[in-house]
């Protein structure tokens, strides 16, 4: 079976929880605080296999979890970090976070490993929290919970040439016959069903890898068909070759079938008809092949036509040619809409966005409000609040923050709540 989109749960592991220890030694009055460090979190990360082809192992993997750090020990020693958790991915696939859009990866190359998901940092200690006024700190930190989110996974196979056109009009036989692939091949539509690579050797010396992908019918850009699952594999392809059946023996004009694919082509959002594209007429052999041949140079006189019959290998070897010289000058295409990201960017991929704020206030009426924001969310998580020390260290580290008085200019009022995480505490003035 080829699976070449899965959606996937990814969570990194929380770093390590900080102790509270004080040094224990003979003759050594007064030792003072010794608790450790909690250890990292493990990281989710997505590492290039060769060996795989498919996304098939992750179908049925709903959640990917990194390892928890270990906690603090005493005498200052550090908890242990978590183990990654290395998922082995085909070569082409890209990763995207599934609410956003965003992408975050793309794994391209032989062995290469991008982090998905960011464990979390370990807490500190209490040794951390010694000064001149507190020698015997009663305080550490929570470890910073990992990355959480879902993610898109897509496989998009790494072709140069990839074969286009209807069903049935004999890419998968070209292919066959170019190179040691061996597709399914049948006398019914969508005999093809998942992309099917193959090396193309020319006669000169000179190889490409060549793309047998799932046939189009009209529609296909809007998800008809194998619509998408079809075109998402010739993104990455630098030459398009189209094959029109030219003897239109089931009823079918090439005409209108080259139209068609085109306008499919051209509908869908990754500029697939920027590529250069070779026009082969296949199926030369039959009874009105020559008709529809001459019918197609008057209506497109400016497009380059190569006469096949795929099935006899004849008339293969020009094509052969054409298009490894269009790959020597054809670079690659960008697999991204926003043209400011670099398109020759590889791994993990970086967009400008403006920093978020630390916290929000919201007035939830009736004299309810709510504290939200990432920082503010990962500081009350990792702070211990278990006796009056712990609540006033997160009380003047939220004043710092700039809380008290964003909640006053807001209007909120001595005696009202205000809730963060769930938590809520009355604020006073």
């Amino acid at each position: 079976m080829f699976v070449d989109r899965v959606k996937l749960h990814v969570k990194a592991g929380k770093g390590g929880d900080g102790i509270v220890a004080f040094r224990r030694e003979k003759y050594v009055a007064y030792g003072g605080p010794s608790g450790g460090d909690g250890g990292n979190g493990g990281n989710v990360v997505f590492m290039v296999d060769e060996g795989r082809t498919t996304l098939l192992d992750l179908r049925y993997q709903k959640k990917v979890l990194a390892e928890n750090g270990g906690n603090g020990k005493t005498k200052k020693m550090h908890g242990a970090s978590g183990n990654d958790m290395i998922v082995k991915v085909p070569q082409g696939t890209i990763v995207k976070d599934a609410k956003t859009g965003r992408m975050i990866a793309d794994l391209t190359r032989h062995g290469q490993k991008e982090i998905i998901a960011r464990g979390g940092k370990g807490g500190r200690g209490n040794f951390h929290f010694k000064s001149s006024k507190n020698t015997a700190p009663q305080y550490s930190e929570l470890g910073a919970p990992g990355e959480e989110f879902d993610i898109q996974v897509e496989l998009k196979v790494l072709a140069d040439v990839g074969l286009v056109g209807f069903p049935s009009v004999g890419k998968s036989t070209l292919l066959s016959v170019v190179s040691k692939a061996r597709p399914e091949i049948a006398e019914y539509h969508f005999t093809t069903i998942a992309p099917n690579l193959g090396m193309v050797q020319v006669p000169d010396g000179r190889s490409f890898v060549m793309a047998d992908l799932p046939g189009l019918i009209e529609g296909a850009s809007q998800g008809k068909g194998l619509g998408h699952q079809f075109l998402r594999h010739i993104e990455r392809c630098r030459v398009i070759l189209h094959v029109v059946d030219m003897g239109a023996n089931d009823g079918r004009d090439p005409l209108e079938d080259y139209r068609i694919i085109n306008e499919e082509l051209a509908n869908y959002e990754y500029r697939l008809m920027e590529r250069p594209q070779i026009v082969l007429a296949n199926k030369m052999d039959l009874e009105h092949a020559e008709e529809n041949l001459k019918r197609f140079k008057e209506a497109y006189p400016d497009v380059e036509v190569f006469e096949t019959t795929t099935i006899i290998a004849e008339g293969l070897e020009p094509v052969l040619y054409r298009a490894a010289d269009l790959l020597e000058t054809t670079p690659q295409f960008p697999l991204y809409n926003d043209e400011k990201v670099d398109a020759q960017a590889e791994g993990v991929l970086y967009k400008f966005e403006p920093e978020a704020p630390a916290f929000e206030v919201r007035n939830l009426g009736n004299g309810q409000w709510e504290l939200v924001g990432e920082e503010l969310e990962r500081s009350f998580k990792m702070s211990k609040l278990n006796n009056e020390e712990d609540f006033m260290r997160f009380a003047r580290k939220m004043r710092k923050m700039g809380i008290d008085e964003a909640l006053r200019n807001a209007g909120c009022q001595d005696g009202d709540i205000v809730c963060i995480c769930d938590i809520e505490f009355e604020f006073i003035d």
